[in-house]
């Protein structure tokens, strides 16, 4: 992959649609995947790409993939979101650590 090609991948934004309580899709972007250490649960947060810009509304989802299906599940258990809101924390200070080098 040429650098080229690279700077391309990451300004395309990934989006997905959720559902919302009343059936309609809502479009939202990804802004990070990671896995948990220890464990085989992927996880995702994800912002609401029509949200304002002065919106920090960050949304957490572990997910499964199949083939080109996504399937995502919400994390309902106070111990498994603190290891995500950690671990997401930890990621976005490593992020903006290289941004600022």
């Amino acid at each position: 992959m040429t650098n080229e090609e690279q700077f391309q991948e990451e300004e395309e934004p990934e989006i997905i649609y959720i559902p919302d309580d009343e059936g309609n899709d809502e479009e939202f972007e990804v802004i990070m995947k990671f896995e948990v250490d220890g464990s085989d649960k992927k996880y995702m947060m994800v912002v609401p790409v029509d949200a304002d810009e002065e919106s920090d509304e960050v949304y957490a989802f572990r997910y499964e993939e199949d083939g080109d299906d996504l399937q995502l599940y919400t994390i309902d258990n106070e111990e498994e979101w603190n290891i995500v809101e950690e671990t997401f924390n930890t990621l976005m200070d490593e992020e903006e650590e290289d941004d600022s080098n």
